[in-house]
């Protein structure tokens, strides 16, 4: 098992300094077309060691910002608004039809009235596609016969939104994504899945290993139902496992085992509401490496490393060219 922040970083590699060049810590005008353009979110709630997964959905744009630095939902719009009290620690993903990339948004809730939470912004940054290549989240066509019970709708899930929470009780929110049987494995009371490649944050797995409560809402896209998960992890080197998860010949560095695991099934009204399916044409405004160089420019870091990394970015097409490639060579 891996117990410490050292021994993940001796399987999977220190996260390179440059990684977080991409946060900025309010809504900018980037961010803002995106969720002007986004039906859906995933939402991890929680701190002080417990946590809590809920998606919120609606017509594109049903969620935005008051001000950069404030994100303001409606709870209407939420399939567990309970969840939004003040005070709890918030991480999201919101996504935008026929886009591979998304869009994460990291605070806490400020204050909930009148209808509305308002979430105090700490962070923001685009995430890479490869969960959502790698399921082919938005190649699906409308569901209507997923499995009936919890186990087998796990089994052919291919999409999972990840809830975990830091030491000092933030909450994070990543995607996850894989073909069908190889996102999920239950075996009795336990539950597991496989690192795969992804930002190189790591934000996940470090959470784990600070604080084991997880949840996690797993989907077949085309499908307006979910199953959420809800246990105790930990991260492992496990052979075996990690053998089970093999995908074209790409043996995971890592496998996550969930313990005392409950799986619920559940209709999700934001899903119904966000109607993702058949997926529609991407915006065509919305250009997740020009936005991601516009991070990289915004970020408040202005030392060396971080000016010679915008110099990088701001090379026409240099940022798409890394991603394309980053894609090809290096989904699993």
């Amino acid at each position: 098992m891996i117990d410490s922040r050292e021994a993940l970083e001796a399987v999977i590699g220190k996260a390179p300094p440059a990684i977080d060049l991409k946060v900025i810590d309010h809504i900018d005008a980037t961010a803002r077309a995106w969720l002007a353009s986004a039906p859906l979110m995933f939402s991890g709630l929680g701190g002080a060691g417990r946590i809590a997964v809920t998606l919120g959905g609606g017509a594109a744009g049903f969620a935005a910002a008051a001000d950069p630095s404030t994100l303001q939902l409606p709870l209407d719009r939420i399939d567990d608004p309970p969840l939004l009290v003040p005070g709890a620690s918030f991480g999201s993903l919101f996504l935008v039809p026929g886009i591979g990339e998304t869009l994460r948004i990291n605070g806490r809730v400020a204050g909930v009235a009148d209808g509305m939470a308002r979430i105090a912004v700490e962070e923001c940054y685009v995430h890479c596609a490869k969960a959502l290549i790698r399921s082919e989240f938005w190649a699906a066509a409308p569901v209507i016969d997923a499995p009936a019970d919890a186990q087998g709708f796990a089994a052919a899930s291919r999409f999972m939104a990840l809830a975990t929470i830091d030491a000092n009780g933030g909450a994070d929110l990543s995607p996850k994504g894989d073909p069908a049987g190889a996102m999920v494995r239950a075996e009795g009371e336990r539950l597991w899945f496989a690192d795969r490649p992804g930002n190189r944050r790591a934000d996940s797995f470090r959470n784990i290993i600070a604080q084991p409560c997880i949840a996690a809402a797993l989907l077949i896209p085309g499908s307006a139902e979910v199953v959420v998960v809800e246990g105790r992890a930990a991260v492992t080197t496990d052979p075996a496992m990690r053998e089970a998860f093999t995908v074209r010949e790409k043996l995971p560095l890592l496998a996550t085992r969930v313990d005392e695991v409950r799986l619920t099934r559940r209709p999700s009204a934001a899903l119904a509401r966000a109607a993702l399916w058949p997926a529609a044409a991407a915006p065509a405004g919305l250009r997740p490496a020009k936005m991601l160089a516009e991070h990289v420019r915004l970020n408040r870091d202005k030392g060396l490393g971080a000016r010679i990394a915008g110099a990088l970015v701001s090379v026409p097409g240099l940022m798409q060219r890394g991603l394309d490639k980053d894609y090809k060579d290096n989904l699993y």
